[in-house]
C-alpha cells in the first residue's frame, strides 16, 4: 500500500539526518496521499540506520493504523491536525535542529532581518505561546497542533511554512514531503543567520519594501525568479 509514497517519506526522513537537522531519532517527516487522504509517517523511535521504506506507518485521517508493524511517531497527532486544517499542505516535518530550537527555547519569533529570510518566509517566523500544564497533561500532541494553528490563524501556511513551538522546536510543511524538508533546511539557516545578526547587536527587521520585493519576486503572482517552465 502506497509503496511509492513510503519510499519518498523514508527518503525525506533520511534527508533530515543528511542535512544535519536530526540526530539520534529526534525528528520525523510525513506525507499525505492526495487521492486517498491517508498519511504515511516515520515509526516511533526506530533508528535511521536500521529503518527501511517498508517500516513507514500508514494512518487514516483519525490516526488509526491502516498498515504498519510499528507504532507511528509520537508526533503523529500534531501532523494529523495540521493536515486536517490545512488542505494545501501534503508534507510535514518536525526536527530539533540547533538554531531553530534555540529560538523556540527562547520563546522568540525569528525576525525578518534580511533578504535571505524574505526569499523563503513572508514576515517573521512565529513562535507559539507556551502550552499550559493542562494542555501538556491532556492530549499533549494534539494541543501542540492547536497552538500552532492558533499562532498562524491569520497566515497562509504556504507563505509562512514553518513555526517554532515554544520550549520545544520547529515544525515545517509544504506541498509535499520534499518541500517540507526544503523548508526545514531554509528555516535552520535563517535561524542561524538571525542568531549571529542579533549577537552582533542588530535585531531591527529589514525594510518592509525590501522584504516584500524579495518574497514576491520568488513567490508572488508575477514572480520572475528562476527559469520559465517549458510547455509540453
Amino acid at each position: 500500500m502506497l509503496e511509492k509514497l513510503k519510499e519518498r517519506v523514508f527518503k525525506a526522513n533520511l534527508s533530515l539526518v543528511k542535512q544535519g537537522l536530526v540526530i539520534h531519532t529526534w525528528g520525523n517527516a510525513s506525507a499525505r496521499d492526495i487521492k486517498s487522504g491517508l498519511i504515511v509517517i516515520k515509526p516511533s523511535g526506530v533508528s535511521y540506520k536500521k529503518m527501511k521504506p517498508g517500516d513507514m506507518v500508514v494512518l487514516d485521517q483519525d490516526g488509526k493504523i491502516v498498515e504498519g508493524k510499528y507504532k507511528p511517531s509520537t508526533d503523529a497527532p500534531t501532523h494529523l491536525l495540521l493536515y486536517k486544517e490545512w488542505k494545501t499542505i501534503n508534507g510535514v516535518v518536525h526536527t530539533h535542529s540547533t538554531y531553530a530550537a534555540a529560538w523556540a527555547q527562547a520563546g522568540k519569533d525569528i525576525p525578518p532581518l534580511g533578504t535571505t529570510h524574505a526569499d523563503h518566509f513572508y514576515g517573521e517566523v512565529p513562535c507559539t505561546r507556551r502550552l499550559t500544564k493542562q494542555e501538556i497533561e491532556n492530549d499533549y500532541e494534539v494541543n501542540t497542533g492547536r497552538v500552532i494553528l492558533e499562532r498562524l490563524a491569520k497566515s497562509d501556511p504556504l507563505a509562512v511554512p514553518s513555526v517554532l513551538v515554544n520550549c520545544h522546536g520547529p515544525f515545517s510543511w509544504g506541498l509535499d514531503a520534499e518541500e517540507a524538508v526544503h523548508n526545514a533546511m531554509a528555516l535552520e539557516e535563517i535561524a542561524r543567520m538571525a542568531f549571529y545578526t542579533v549577537t552582533l547587536g542588530t535585531s531591527k527587521p529589514a525594510d518592509d519594501y525590501l522584504l516584500k520585493k524579495h518574497h514576491e519576486r520568488k513567490h508572488g503572482k508575477n514572480a520572475y525568479y528562476g527559469q520559465k517552465k517549458k510547455k509540453k
